[in-house]
């Protein structure tokens, strides 16, 4: 037990620390407004996608590799937690810009950044996870587009930011369009995000792997590791400051004063996403390989599971949503208390799991 325990605290806590850092860095003033806008913009539109095409390019090796059953599952259960919280956002705020924060935090999980390294420590399968998490990926992050954008109208000028850099209040529900954006609109915002791009570069480089295979017997005579050995070495340092630029950004955005004017909404998303989502995903996996004949061999699998349901919100949720106009203040706070609660949630899980016999550590 006293591993689990360490096993979480090890895969949590160096978030919390660096958002921490953040925030220190940004009341001591060596970092200031100007600097975290800049900065968020730098992360979302170059770090990340560099991030996710180097995941992708690096852990799916082929599209043999993939199981079918799990994939199909996952993408099921992701696009049903993305139904049950948009009608938890339209219950529970009239704020068009916090709906789609609540709505993106119920579904969209850490996996790209710790789920992968939660899975190894916790014993799983890193080739299922690698490759679910090129079909997760995508999934999520075109989610989190049309959870971002179906709210909210392009504000004015003089509601956009404040000279911080920090979003100010927007107008709720009853002073913007209910579903603020046109189909086309969020389509081009899904074709235009910088994620979504480094998605499918990825997914293409593979593809072209995967033909190079065919026509060459097996062999990969072009590799961008290999023949472009330098641009690739670029990318891969570029998506190697993501992760710790991007906490250390939050962390210098967030205030705990904020917390005082969104109670409800911080329970709410933090609830769904650390209790409410792994209950759901791990829950009806459990059901399904019991009662049919569906998904069956989870026992590496359940690791992935808990990785993919179970962890905090992903850290690009709060960059992506003050780039496309939401309330970036609460899905900073979403990150934090996601952060912390998932310790004793994902503990708590694979304690259960294990106390079952349906995992070991």
């Amino acid at each position: 037990m006293g591993e689990i325990v360490l096993t979480c605290i090890n895969a949590i806590l160096p978030i919390i620390l660096l958002i921490l850092l953040g925030y220190f860095l940004k009341r001591i003033k060596i970092l200031n407004g100007n600097f975290l806008k800049v900065g968020n913009g730098f992360v979302f539109k170059v770090c990340l996608p560099c991030m996710l095409f180097i995941n992708i390019y690096d852990k799916m090796d082929s599209f043999a590799d993939i199981r079918w059953d799990i994939v199909l599952y996952a993408v099921i259960v992701i696009c049903l937690i993305f139904g049950l919280g948009l009608v938890t956002a339209i219950l529970t705020t009239k704020r068009a810009d916090r709906r789609g924060v609540i709505l993106q935090c119920s579904f969209r999980s850490n996996f790209a950044i710790i789920g992968l390294a939660l899975v190894e420590r916790l014993g799983g399968d890193v080739g299922i996870a690698s490759v679910i998490s090129a079909f997760s990926i995508p999934v999520f992050n075109i989610l989190a587009v049309i959870a971002l954008s179906v709210f909210v109208k392009e504000p004015s000028p003089e509601v956009a930011e404040s000279m911080d850099g920090v979003a100010v209040e927007a107008p709720p529900v009853s002073k913007a369009k209910k579903f603020g954006k046109s189909a086309k609109d969020i389509l081009l915002n899904i074709i235009k995000n910088p994620l979504i791009i480094g998605v499918a570069v990825g997914l293409l480089f593979v593809g072209i792997r995967e033909i190079e295979r065919a026509c060459c017997g097996g062999e990969v005579p072009f590799a961008l590791n290999n023949q472009l050995k330098f641009l690739y070495t670029a990318v891969k340092d570029i998506k190697s400051v993501a992760t710790p630029l991007a906490l250390v950004i939050l962390g210098g955005q967030f205030e705990f004063s904020a917390v005082k004017g969104m109670t409800k909404e911080i329970i709410v998303g933090t609830v769904w996403r650390i209790v409410l989502a792994p209950l759901i995903g791990i829950g009806l996996a459990v059901l399904f390989s019991k009662l049919t004949p569906v998904l069956n061999d989870l026992d590496a699998v359940y690791p992935t599971l808990i990785a993919l349901f179970g962890t905090p919100v992903a850290v690009s949720s709060a960059i992506m949503a003050g780039a496309m106009k939401n309330d970036e203040q609460l899905a900073t706070q979403y990150v934090v208390w996601t952060s912390l609660g998932s310790i004793i949630t994902i503990f708590a899980t694979v304690l259960i799991l294990m106390g079952c016999g349906l995992m070991t550590v």
